[in-house]
């Protein structure tokens, strides 16, 4: 079991998320320089080009809000607040190394009910504006949120049920010598499709498709659209982040102390998801869901039936 991580911690915790996901759109804006104009020919030009995020975030700052007609700006301003917040409060749980800012007894259904709560942000956004493109993109977070999260929360709870223990340190305690990913492969998989759609990027980005002006963000400007394209980036860092306690042994690890092997692993997954974006086909919404009604939820039923034996033979 994972011990407290001192006070402090909590108040670092934002500001790491955030540099953790500057990072990530830095790689990311590196692979797309990479395929839209060839490799860097310098080390100064790939840093330029890593370090667009960062221009882009400084150029939002002083940019005028956008204001539209009817507008709920209480609403839509609560929305794009709570997508960053969302993000945050689900990396409380996230334990680095063998510490958690919080490691309480249900910490996979807090992180899960965290998700949820993006749900209705992404929502709110797209609502607020009173914008049709705006409103399209809100209900299409919806409907893709219908149907990732049954598959994402069976992939989960097959992660729990395998340590018998909805606490986050218990599940990497019962991974100290074979990780869940290697006999709970499916589930493993499924939760990190899962985490790309929860952070409606790359090939799950209808919320904030092209096709729909950006969608929910699409009347978005200045520090509204910086919080909440920022908030995107720091809940794939956090949805990449869990996938280390849930499926890959956490902070075990040989030679480097638990925190390092902590960092190691979810760079690596970032990494894995940020380039394996560009090698999934975009699916129209409709054929998602039937991917996921169809396939991935009898898969992942059929995964949490094969551990929940394993278990009970124990």
């Amino acid at each position: 079991m994972s011990d407290s991580a001192p006070l402090w911690a909590t108040v670092v915790l934002p500001f790491v998320l955030a540099v953790a996901a500057l990072i990530t759109a830095g790689f990311d804006a590196v692979l797309s320089g990479s395929a839209e104009r060839g490799p860097a020919g310098s080390v100064r030009e790939a840093g330029l080009r890593a370090a667009a995020p960062l221009r882009e975030a400084l150029r939002l700052l002083v940019q005028q809000p956008r204001r539209t007609t009817a507008a709920d700006r209480l609403l839509g301003r609560l929305g794009v607040v709570l997508v960053p917040v969302a993000a945050v409060l689900a990396g409380a749980v996230l334990p680095w190394g063998f510490d958690a800012v919080s490691d309480p007894s249900v910490g996979v259904v807090w992180f899960n009910a965290m998700e949820a709560l993006a749900w209705a942000a992404v929502w709110l956004a797209g609502w607020g504006p009173n914008s049709a493109l705006s409103l399209i993109g809100g209900y299409r977070f919806l409907a893709q949120g219908l149907a990732y999260e049954l598959p994402h929360m069976f992939a989960i709870t097959t992660a729990a049920l395998g340590a018998e223990s909805l606490r986050v340190g218990d599940v990497v305690a019962a991974q100290n010598g074979l990780w869940f990913a290697v006999w709970m492969p499916v589930a493993f998989v499924i939760y990190l499709l899962s985490a790309l759609a929860m952070a409606f990027w790359g090939p799950f980005g209808h919320p904030l498709s092209r096709d729909a002006a950006g969608g929910a963000a699409a009347e978005l400007a200045g520090v509204d659209r910086l919080v909440l394209l920022g908030g995107r980036w720091v809940l794939l860092v956090v949805t990449a982040g869990f996938s280390v306690p849930l499926f890959l042994g956490g902070g075990h690890g040989p030679l480097l102390p638990g925190w390092a092997w902590t960092l190691l692993k979810t760079a690596a997954v970032l990494a894995l998801l940020v380039t394996g974006r560009r090698l999934l086909p975009t699916l129209r919404m409709e054929r998602y869901m039937e991917l996921a009604w169809m396939v991935l939820v009898p898969l992942t039923l059929l995964q949490a039936l094969v551990v929940a034996i394993v278990v009970l033979n124990r």
